[in-house]
């Protein structure tokens, strides 16, 4: 594991400033912290607990739980996946109340709401999608198509960058039935243009179903605002809800009398207790639901929630999306002048966009040997992310992340690739 150096490098004297300079620095302390690790680059993949869910998963332990048992099913539970989903839609992708859900895995969710949209639009045959996407949302719509027979038309976009308008508008055709794209590129942090993308898809008559995976809880996503029609989206990377922690889906309201999910448990059901013969779906976005919700899954990203809304009052009128954003942009702007003021030399290249108009909260780098370096840097406290075939992810939750704490982790990159050069030049 690497330790602190006796002086500050030039990046790091400029981390310290920033630091300084940051009204967002105090909440930091809120997360919890481990001697083992000396630089988390990786909040786009898990994002670290908030201190305050150990009191709140030992409350739900040891009061509602021990203490309501089944009755709390009545009193609070029942209703948690949509009062949950509607302070996400408040507060992290800007959707009304009534239209978000928090129930299943993001697998589940996309496959409920690609089964939905493809059954509301019954005599159009084709899928358009993108091969950069997630794996997961590919083999969702391959398995899909395979069910349904539809043929799914692939957008190659540059691996740099994502999906354009241009390119829907020349794929997207009176046959679509459903567009699926993700919202920031898992790979290149490329934020597609969301409103721009739904009104083209929209003059086709298609669907648009959104993957909000690296988006929620870092960039300011406007659902309602840009008419949307589905969305998607995981919680333990910027919501911090952990490991495993249960997804959300959301609904327009305008398709809820026609959106009908595949998957038909009782708990999606008008009236579960009635325990009728026939199933009869809810009227809202609570038909999303299938089985039992997750109640204890659910609990951690409260506490995140619960900071993103206490962000908003670092400035009158800034809610905590918008100024978690501007850390973002801080952050990954500190990244790629670091990388082209300390790594290009050593063949390192920046393929995440540098316009920060349409940068997320990661920066990509590429380098032959990030596989093995990702490896070693683990192993000195420092943790990224590596994406194949040679991409290190650099990924930052504003909250939890410091500048420091960044300039530390680069220095110790840029401390590997120096020996290596040093190895070879030998």
């Amino acid at each position: 594991m690497t330790t602190n150096p006796t002086t500050l490098s030039p990046a790091a004297e400029r981390a310290a400033a920033l630091d300084a300079a940051d009204p967002l620095a105090r909440f930091r302390d809120r997360f919890v912290q481990h001697p083992d690790v000396v630089s988390y680059l990786d909040g786009n993949s898990l994002g670290r607990p908030v201190a305050a869910t150990r009191e709140r998963l030992s409350g739900l332990v040891e009061t509602t739980w021990a203490g309501r048992l089944i009755r709390a099913w009545d009193e609070t539970w029942m209703d948690e996946p949509t009062r949950l989903g509607d302070t996400i839609g408040r507060l992290a992708i800007g959707a009304a109340p009534g239209q978000t859900v928090v129930a299943d895995s993001t697998s589940v969710l996309l496959y409920k709401l690609v089964r939905a949209a493809l059954d509301a639009r019954p005599d159009r045959r084709e899928i358009v999608a993108d091969t950069e996407n997630f794996p997961t949302d590919r083999f969702i719509l391959e398995g899909v198509a395979a069910e349904t027979g539809r043929t799914i038309r692939w957008i190659e976009p540059d691996p740099a960058a994502g999906v354009s308008v241009d390119e829907v508008r020349a794929t997207a055709g009176p046959d679509t039935a459903l567009v699926l794209l993700s919202h920031v590129a898992f790979k290149s942090g490329y934020i597609a243009d969301m409103a721009a993308i739904t009104a083209v898809a929209h003059e086709a008559g298609a669907l648009v179903l959104w993957d909000l995976c690296h988006s929620v809880g870092s960039i300011d996503v406007r659902l309602d605002q840009t008419g949307a029609d589905l969305a998607v989206g995981c919680t333990y990377k910027y919501l911090n809800g952990g490991p495993g922690a249960p997804a959300f889906a959301y609904v327009a309201e305008r398709l809820h009398d026609t959106i009908r999910q595949p998957i038909q448990g009782w708990l999606g059901t008008a009236d579960p207790f009635a325990m009728t013969e026939a199933y009869a779906p809810s009227p809202g976005i609570r038909q999303l639901i299938s089985g039992t919700p997750p109640i204890v899954g659910m609990q951690p990203m409260q506490d995140m929630l619960a900071l993103i809304e206490e962000a908003g009052g670092e400035r009158s009128g800034t809610t905590g999306i918008a100024a978690i954003r501007r850390k973002s942009l801080a952050l990954t702007d500190f990244v790629i002048d670091y990388a082209d003021e300390h790594l290009a030399r050593f063949g390192v290249r920046v393929i995440s966009p540098r316009d920060p108009a349409v940068r997320g909260s990661h920066v990509t780098l590429e380098h032959p040997d990030f596989r093995r370096l990702t490896a070693a840097l683990w192993e000195r406290g420092v943790i990224p992310d590596f994406r194949p075939p040679q991409g290190m992810r650099i990924g930052l939750s504003p909250l939890s992340t410091s500048f420091a704490e960044v300039a530390l982790g680069l220095d110790v990159l840029a401390e590997l690739l120096e020996r290596d050069a040093t190895t070879a030049d030998g």
